[in-house]
């Protein structure tokens, strides 16, 4: 897959951008899970941004302490994870 910039990403090349275990040294977010967005993210960063991430689903407590599904997210590097929170539209929704 090709980035914004047209440059092919080696990580996509071999198969080890998008990890399946969430490492201890990432920079985490926690987001509520609506219908289809963890697809529709995985695709985004996949587009704009280059290092290393992770996706995940996990429970936990809402601002209302009830139990609900939230998606984690982990970035490699942690200027991905502002610009992420700065720059991808489907967080506004």
């Amino acid at each position: 897959m090709l980035t914004k910039t047209g440059q092919p990403n080696a990580l996509n090349y071999f198969g080890i951008r998008q990890l399946s275990v969430a490492p201890p040294h990432f920079e985490y977010i926690t987001l509520k899970q609506n219908y289809n967005l963890e697809d529709a993210i995985r695709k985004w960063i996949l587009k704009n941004l280059k290092s290393r991430f992770f996706i995940g689903k996990k429970i936990d407590l809402d601002k209302e302490n009830t139990i609900t599904s939230m998606i984690n997210l982990g970035f490699e590097d942690p200027k991905e994870l502002s610009y992420f929170m700065l720059a991808c539209p489907l967080l506004k929704y």
